[in-house]
């Protein structure tokens, strides 16, 4: 059976071999390429539920963007990204405040990120032996998911035609990360893919990684603590999935509780998300 074939079968049955789960992940569209932005990659391409796919230009997730060039600001208008979701915290955003392209609406849903000098200050005090305690910590609250992603659903949902979505933090890996993986759960999208691509952001942040390991060089913390942190570890996702399937029965029974996706919203969104 020749690859091509063989591969719509896969996802027809929800199966993806590992060597094409990596030709997914960084498939050559995935990165939108920009001159004051890192991590800036499309979620589209992945199979999702149905046997469909999630369709490329519609969904973004990235890093800060707060440095775009008036350039960068071009590439995302012809992406039609209408709405810019940021998830970050009110002393991030007073530093390094968002660009947007012209007519996008701003939604900031800092649930959970409220006070991030708080986390400095922790990591101020932290070793490598309690790092990954601490992550584990962080991806196992649910408490704040509700405030923090549900409106940003909402915000899919509400999409007019070929408009796009874009959902960011500072890195692009841990809050943005969770909200990925709601966003392709509810498409339908196999959790080792979800895990694949949320360890990709080692591979599409690699520049900033080290700038901002020199910002916390300068504030005394433990270099090792930090390179632990800023580390896609799919185990710190997993933790995620495994808070949710503990608290809640399953992905599918916290989409409907805690995002509040019915089955005719779900619907709604894999009609607009997946073709």
């Amino acid at each position: 059976m020749k690859k091509w074939m063989l591969m719509g079968l896969l996802s027809l049955t929800g199966m993806v071999y590992a060597e094409d789960r990596d030709t997914l992940v960084y498939n050559p569209k995935r990165a939108v390429q920009l001159q004051g932005a890192s991590n800036f990659r499309d979620l589209g391409g992945y199979p999702a539920a149905g046997g469909k796919t999630v369709r490329w230009g519609r969904i973004y997730r990235s890093a800060d963007i707060s440095k775009l060039t008036d350039a960068d600001l071009s590439v995302l208008a012809d992406r039609h990204i209408a709405t810019v979701c940021d998830l970050r915290g009110p002393d991030e955003i007073k530093t390094n405040p968002d660009r947007l392209p012209a007519g996008a609406q701003w939604v900031n849903l800092p649930a959970g990120s409220e006070n991030t000098r708080a986390m400095t200050t922790s990591l101020m005090s932290a070793r490598p032996t309690n790092r990954d305690s601490m992550m584990t910590a962080f991806y196992g609250r649910t408490d704040h998911l509700k405030a923090k992603y549900k409106p940003m659903f909402d915000q899919l949902l509400a999409l007019d035609g070929e408009e796009s979505l874009l959902f960011h933090c500072t890195a692009g890996k841990d809050r943005t990360g969770i909200g990925a993986a709601l966003v392709l759960s509810a498409l339908g999208v196999d959790r080792s893919l979800i895990l694949k691509d949320y360890a990709a952001t080692d591979v599409y942040w690699q520049g900033n990684r080290e700038q901002i390991l020199a910002q916390y060089r300068k504030q005394g913390v433990d270099e090792n603590v930090v390179k632990g942190m800023l580390a896609a570890n799919p185990a710190y996702l997993q933790n995620t999935f495994a808070a949710i399937d503990r608290q809640y029965g399953s992905m599918d029974a916290f989409l409907k509780q805690e995002m509040e996706l019915s089955a005719e919203k779900l619907t709604a969104l894999r009609a607009k998300f997946t073709r």
